[in-house]
């Protein structure tokens, strides 16, 4: 029995050791062919490895980087997004994918307010469990300040306290409303990126029948949000179609297998 066991273990431990070595193996093959410009047999392996492994915002990062240089835009945009829900804070993704969007061919139009982007786009610097991590710092701190202003005979003290307190007590909240942005963000899939070179948008669930059913162009690395989706049936072929927005002025419907979502 005991001789059993052991042959157990050691069969198990050499399984997990063939497993790691595979897994640096492809690693390592992959990062050695994007060193040497292989970009195709690099992206093949990157997402070899996200089947057989999993993903991570690293993986998603040098994806994104495989596609843009392989001249897809689109597709580049698509998986710096993915390594960013991941990874909110993955400075290297952000970069690059400001980058992209800066050289696609449309431009955005009106996102809604100034404030509101902008506190989401504060929001979704870190990710949902760091910004709960500061909620529950701060709060924490708080029970410091109130004890220091109950207890503290100290008048200059208890002042820090009270006031102290009411400055935590704010950021505690701000913190629980980033904390709930974020998550949102990184766990939501209604948006999607344009991965043809270009696409035309139908002001219905079908391939425009003339110019008045044609809503407007989009070309490959817009994103867009999703509102709804439909599925018809062409002869023999299903084909998917999204309600989407463009921006606050545009919105129209458009196949799905010109966007990818994110």
């Amino acid at each position: 029995m005991n001789s059993r066991i052991i042959y157990m273990i050691s069969l198990l431990a050499f399984l997990c050791q063939t497993i790691t070595v595979s897994a640096q193996s492809l690693t390592q093959r992959a990062d050695s062919a994007y060193a040497a410009d292989n970009f195709a047999e690099a992206t093949e392996l990157y997402l070899q490895i996200a089947d057989e492994e999993g993903t991570s915002s690293n993986l998603y990062y040098n994806l994104g980087n495989c596609y843009y240089r392989q001249g897809k835009p689109g597709m580049a945009i698509l998986y710096y997004e993915r390594a960013l829900r991941l990874d909110p804070s993955n400075a290297d993704a952000r970069t690059n994918l400001e980058f992209v969007n800066s050289r696609i061919t449309d431009e955005p139009g009106d996102r809604g307010m100034f404030i509101s982007n902008t506190v989401n786009g504060f929001a979704c610097r870190l990710s949902g469990n760091e910004w709960a991590g500061i909620a529950i710092g701060c709060f924490i701190m708080l029970l410091g300040a109130v004890a220091l202003y109950i207890f503290s005979a100290n008048v200059p003290l208890r002042k820090v306290g009270f006031f102290g307190g009411f400055v935590l007590l704010a950021l505690c909240i701000i913190a629980n409303v980033f904390a709930s942005v974020s998550t949102r963000y990184s766990t939501s899939h209604d948006h999607a990126v344009v991965i043809d070179p270009s696409t035309l948008l139908s002001t219905s669930p079908r391939v425009p029948k003339d110019r008045s059913e044609e809503a407007m162009l989009l070309h490959e690395g817009t994103c867009v949000e999703i509102l709804d989706s439909v599925t018809t049936r062409v002869d023999s072929t299903v084909v998917k179609w999204y309600d989407v927005k463009v921006d606050n002025s545009h919105r129209a419907w458009i196949n799905g297998n010109a966007i990818a979502i994110i």
